[in-house]
């Protein structure tokens, strides 16, 4: 394990676990399950938070090739995918089996680069993520809370996350910094998600949703765009000034503390947490 730049990965740590546990109370709590509304609010909020700050010069953006823009796209869809997805997810599953699942990327990443970009990886790296799958194979016959739509949309999410890591990791997105990503990925997500509000009904559900005018829904709501853009730019930090095994060790903490810590503000079964301990364990020897 490797921890340096305490203050930056603290801040990052402490930022993880309250727009997760944010996210939790208004999906699961509130049950604000109407996520083209609830994530097109986040990367809206994202989105202008991150245009000021572009336009006040606290940070560079520089999206003027539109060949580079274009060529960045699918992987905006599969950022639409994994926030679509993982919203779906996580109002249905506990906190450490959203974690656990969500893990699975790595492996979905692993085989894209393994098998498509032909690269080579060590021994002790294909047998964590052998390992991980494993463990992630065995949650669902523990988890006696096991939600079958709640497990399809993780498989989603995962497979998003994996396909997007991997695209990252392309010639394509050289060319654009990780803020020049992200701006895009918040263009493309309000965009296509309010377009996508009335298809899927969402836009009418919501006007009968009980919790509309409270101010504790108001208050998660505007918390969960807020903390969305603050992780995002202390990601994009923490990435910037740490090696990748630095980052790893610091996302590995942050899912560690949330997860634990989700046990006595969220309902869970107990009878899981080995399971779920011990597929976590695994995920930071990748």
């Amino acid at each position: 394990m490797y921890f340096r730049g305490p203050a930056v990965g603290l801040s990052f740590t402490g930022l993880f676990l309250a727009f997760y546990f944010t996210n939790k109370y208004v999906l699961s709590v509130l049950k604000f399950t109407y996520p083209t509304l609830f994530q097109g609010w986040q990367t809206l909020v994202g989105g202008l938070f991150l245009h000021v700050s572009w336009k006040l010069g606290w940070v560079e953006i520089n999206c003027n090739s539109r060949s580079d823009v274009i060529a960045w796209l699918p992987a905006s869809a599969l950022f639409v995918g994994n926030i679509y997805a993982g919203s779906r997810a996580l109002s249905r599953l506990p906190v450490p089996v959203f974690f656990t699942l969500q893990n699975v990327a790595e492996v979905v990443s692993y085989a894209i680069q393994r098998f498509i970009f032909k690269e080579q990886y060590s021994y002790t790296k294909t047998s964590s993520i052998i390992l991980l799958l494993v463990s992630a194979g065995c949650l669902p016959l523990h988890d006696s809370q096991f939600d079958a739509d709640g497990y399809f949309w993780a498989v989603i999410h995962l497979t998003c996350v994996g396909c997007y890591k991997a695209f990252q990791k392309t010639k394509k997105s050289s060319l654009l910094s990780d803020l020049d990503q992200q701006y895009i990925n918040y263009v493309f997500s309000v965009l296509l998600l309010a377009f996508a509000s009335h298809p899927t009904g969402d836009l009418l559900s919501a006007v009968e949703f009980p919790f509309l005018y409270f101010h504790r829904f108001h208050g998660g709501c505007c918390a969960s765009g807020i903390l969305g853009f603050m992780l995002m730019l202390m990601s994009v930090k923490l990435r910037s000034s740490l090696s990748s095994a630095h980052h790893a060790s610091w996302s590995f903490l942050a899912k560690v503390i949330t997860s634990g810590l989700s046990l006595f503000f969220f309902e869970i079964s107990l009878n899981v947490q080995l399971t779920l301990w011990g597929s976590s364990y695994a995920t930071r020897w990748k």
